[in-house]
């Protein structure tokens, strides 16, 4: 099936295109019937079905399989391309949505989007998903019934400035595209910044969903920033506000695992060391939170710069929140030396990360001589102020 397809942002936001989609789960059958090339097959059910119905079954079945990598029901869920490019994946809804509990106050879900977040809450009591596009609501209760929560899923069609929230916990996933382009600035997001800062007061307690990349610091005094991860990927920044928010400021965690790592970026300090037996890639939440130096002193590592977030240290410390390699070599970051050891080398692939030196990945494993059968990996990193490329191998109890 192609990819990318592009028939208009508002191809599946037709309330009424989407129920009449959902009344021919024959096309859906066809289509995975037909065979051959990708304009042969649209001819072919256009003969049957309505022209906008096939379109809007293509890019939902695109969306589908697209979603597989957030939800193992995506087969018979119902997005458009926006509202799964935000969702909440299933483990991270999952995860956040425990800290809501015990359900003793009404929940919302504001903006509820496709419904993740919203489905996540219902497995633990009664949600209203509120959204302003009727599209998004019409899935979400969709949604909802594939994932057996359907009774406890109540949507509205509101702005989320129209609910009065008093007395309840509140989650809110800001639309970052209100314009039609991605934005990472939060005074750009709908509802915008000074709602969201009012809404830490207004309700007693609840969750901000941000992009982890946006420029949430400093932004939210009195709140928990959070910083979560999914398999070695930061997904989101959750800000925990009122009596959902814990002690810590900051916070970093690390999912599958659930486990967390809190602390005070301020206080904390790391030292400094040459380059050692293991060096460690820290989490991206680590890195994103601003708690290396917390982590570093915590598992007693060093970090080979100041301004480098990669550690090091001669013990191996194994940790959910860092990558650890074994060093074999720290070679100058020189493409003559860089491809003269390699050469030499019994390594068949190469894995190259890089942090805070810039450098085409692509380019420089096409010039090394790989012939070999080793997996190991080139780290670019700064070392006492000085670029150098560091060859490593993972351990094998890691």
């Amino acid at each position: 099936m192609t990819r990318g397809r592009d028939w208009g942002p508002r191809l599946l936001d037709d309330v009424d295109l989407l129920r009449r989609l959902k009344a021919r789960p024959e096309l859906f059958a066809r289509l995975l019937e037909t065979q051959g090339p990708e304009l042969a097959r649209q001819r072919q059910l256009r003969e049957e079905f309505p022209d906008d119905l096939v379109r809007a079954a293509l890019l939902l079945a695109e969306l589908r399989d697209h979603g597989r990598a957030k939800f193992p029901r995506a087969g018979e869920m119902w997005f458009d391309r926006a509202g799964l490019e935000q969702a909440t994946s299933e483990p991270v809804a999952r995860y956040k949505a425990c800290r809501f509990r015990p359900r003793a106050r009404p929940v919302f879900d504001l903006c509820c989007g496709i419904g993740a977040d919203a489905i996540a809450q219902a497995e633990f009591g009664p949600v209203t998903a509120v959204d302003l596009r009727p599209a998004a609501c019409l899935m979400t209760e969709w949604n909802s019934a594939v994932c057996g929560v359907a009774e406890r899923v109540e949507t509205r069609v509101l702005p989320a400035e129209s609910i009065d929230v008093s007395g309840c916990l509140v989650h809110i996933d800001p639309d970052r595209r209100p314009g039609g382009q991605r934005s990472l600035r939060i005074e750009d997001h709908q509802p915008p910044l000074a709602f969201l800062q009012r809404l830490t007061s207004q309700a007693p307690g609840g969750a901000i969903k941000l992009s982890s990349a946006s420029n949430f610091g400093g932004k939210f005094p009195d709140c928990e920033v959070e910083l979560i991860s999914f398999e070695g990927e930061c997904k989101e920044a959750v800000v925990w506000f009122g009596e959902l928010r814990s002690e810590t400021d900051w916070r970093a965690t690390v999912l599958p695992s659930g486990e967390s790592l809190t602390g005070d970026p301020w206080t904390a300090q790391a030292k400094t060391s040459p380059l050692l037996k293991h060096l460690y890639d820290p989490d991206p939440s680590v890195v994103r939170a601003g708690l290396v130096d917390v982590l570093a002193e915590r598992d007693r590592l060093f970090r080979l710069d100041p301004a480098e977030e990669y550690l090091t240290s001669d013990a191996l410390q194994v940790s959910p929140f860092t990558q650890a390699f074994e060093v074999l070599a720290e070679l100058p970051n020189n493409d003559r030396e860089i491809r003269a050891y390699f050469r030499d080398a019994d390594c068949g692939q190469v894995e190259i990360k890089c942090r805070r030196i810039p450098i085409s990945a692509e380019k420089v494993r096409r010039q090394l001589p790989l012939t070999g059968r080793q997996p190991l990996v080139l780290v670019f990193a700064r070392v006492a102020g000085r670029a150098r490329a560091v060859v490593c191998r993972r351990p094998a109890s890691h």
